[in-house]
């Protein structure tokens, strides 16, 4: 493999891919995307079971993404962390090397085609629902944040303490809903979206390319890298895509963001709240 193929992750090489893959092929990458956290204690034969596809088809995968064999597959996933577990690397890290991947994924985020299409929704939008959980919820709350100081009716979800059954019903086509979906997302994550899209209302999925799977539940998907060098994954891509989106709104919302700024700062200042 080449220094570069070698570096990108399976669930990137994954999404760049998928439209060249055939349905059993898709198959097969679906069961990889799956079983990430977990791989290493399968065979080849057993993912192709899995997978419901014959061992050639597996093995087809393997190398349209840049695998010599499982045992390739293997090994990359020890050197990339790609399942989203904490697996601490022996010696001191790589600076140069962290630093140039968190800048490749960022600027990867913000470029993405769809963003000036998302922040159009969005700011058109009667109302706006974020939701995101575990990691997620933190970037689902800081968009959340943003996108309040340029418009009103913006919610998140869940709640603290509360579901989010509640949250979607009300919703119609001209409300969107921006779901956070980062890896180890909760089991009901594709219900959600689902239900989310059931209500009619436009839904914009922010997620890592392990959520392949969910993007047909979207009407968007933002699809964002997440660095993974160090023994965590780092937010920083996603962080400077909802800065960019954020922004973005603020500016389709020219005729009445501005006014809506000054009136927060405002407030503010009237209740002493900030310095």
């Amino acid at each position: 493999m080449t220094t570069q193929s070698t570096r990108q992750p399976i669930d990137e090489r994954i999404a760049e891919r998928h439209d060249l893959l055939s349905p059993q092929e898709r198959r097969a990458a679906a069961t990889l995307l799956e079983h990430l956290d977990d791989l290493a204690t399968y065979r080849a034969a057993e993912l192709a079971d899995l997978a419901g596809v014959s061992r050639a088809t597996m093995s087809r995968l393997f190398r349209s993404l840049g695998f010599e064999g499982f045992d390739d597959v293997r090994d990359h996933l020890r050197v990339l962390r790609t399942s989203g577990e904490p697996r601490r690397v022996d010696g001191a890290p790589n600076t140069a090397a962290v630093a140039a991947g968190e800048h490749a994924a960022i600027v990867r985020a913000i470029e993405h085609p769809r963003l000036p299409e998302a922040a159009g929704l969005i700011a058109l939008a009667d109302r706006v629902l974020v939701a995101g959980w575990r990691n997620s919820y933190p970037v689902a709350l800081h968009l959340r944040e943003q996108l309040a100081q340029a418009r009103d009716d913006v919610r998140i979800a869940p709640v603290p303490g509360q579901t989010t059954g509640e949250e979607l019903v009300g919703l119609g086509a001209d409300d969107v809903v921006v779901v956070v979906g980062f890896r180890r997302r909760p089991s009901h994550f594709g219900r959600f979206l689902g239900a989310a899209r059931a209500t009619g209302a436009t839904v914009v999925l922010v997620a890592d390319p392990s959520a392949l799977g969910h993007a047909s539940s979207a009407s968007v998907w933002l699809e964002c890298p997440l660095q993974h060098e160090l023994a965590f994954d780092s937010y920083a891509a996603p962080m400077a895509l909802v800065s960019v989106l954020a922004d973005a709104v603020l500016a389709a919302c020219r005729r009445t963001g501005p006014a809506r700024v000054r009136a927060i700062t405002e407030t503010y200042e009237t209740l002493g709240e900030v310095e």
